[in-house]
């Protein structure tokens, strides 16, 4: 991995307001924050992401503030983290990296292993128990199947890519090759890559998926359930926050929220 969250500490975003009225009111639009921290490396850049998507990096290992856009979001909080990276890799988006499945999203996401055994019509329905813990076939989450080949140059096979170019009857070229994807899980020295499904946002509980792949003719290729997942969904952002005491001897704050 290389975004490191160690050695930084007081991370804080402040919304700066795009004007303010005369009573104290401000106006928030577009809405940007300014986010400092503090860092024990010398020698590193930082990266910022947002909501798990890459919002900016310094421009040297001394900075330890910046001004990034942030969404308009009355249903979720918006989630900011700073990462310390070596300074050739300051401008490569490691967004990939971060665990932003299942973290406080109430959505759930499956990966799915595309291995060449599959055939080229299959296509994918995923099911779940709502929570009963016995998962219910007749009825899938998706609205449409989805298509495990969508583009047809995924598929290798006899035929299906360069012909003549790939091994004897195996036309490899389009396959992925060794290291590439799923380390492993494809045939030796042609890796299987994966690809996924996103729900919608849940109710918090437990729940069991699963998932079967047909063929253009309706059979079934294969099958595959998961353990339970949890799901929790985003709290709400707090608003209409007021102090209601302060001890200083403490140095303890207790806000409250109208």
């Amino acid at each position: 991995m290389s975004l490191i969250s160690a050695g930084i500490e007081l991370v804080r975003a402040f919304e700066l307001p795009n004007g303010i009225w005369s009573d104290g009111k401000y106006v928030a639009t577009p809405r940007i924050a300014l986010v400092s921290w503090r860092s024990s490396w010398s020698d590193m850049f930082y990266q910022i992401y947002v909501n798990g998507q890459f919002a900016g990096v310094t421009t040297d290992s001394q900075q330890r503030q910046m001004v990034v856009q942030i969404p308009t979001s009355f249903e979720s909080p918006v989630r900011i983290e700073v990462f310390a990276v070596e300074p050739q890799y300051a401008h490569i988006d490691f967004s990939n990296e971060l665990d932003m499945s299942l973290a406080n999203s109430g959505r759930v996401i499956l990966s799915l292993l595309r291995s060449q055994n599959l055939p080229i019509g299959a296509t994918a329905q995923v099911y779940f128990d709502n929570g009963t813990g016995q998962i219910d076939y007749d009825k899938p989450l998706n609205n449409s199947p989805i298509k495990v080949w969508p583009a047809w140059q995924d598929k290798a096979g006899f035929a299906m890519s360069g012909f003549g170019i790939g091994d004897f009857g195996y036309d490899s070229a389009s396959a992925v090759g060794f290291g590439k994807g799923s380390f492993g899980h494809g045939q030796f020295g042609l890796d299987a890559d994966t690809f996924q499904w996103i729900s919608s946002p849940m109710p918090a509980g437990l729940y069991k998926f699963g998932v079967k792949i047909t063929d253009d003719a309706g059979k079934q290729s294969a099958s595959t359930e998961t353990t339970q997942v949890t799901v929790t969904p985003a709290a709400k952002p707090a608003e209409q926050l007021s102090i209601s005491s302060f001890d200083k001897q403490t140095n303890q704050l207790v806000l409250k929220i109208k």
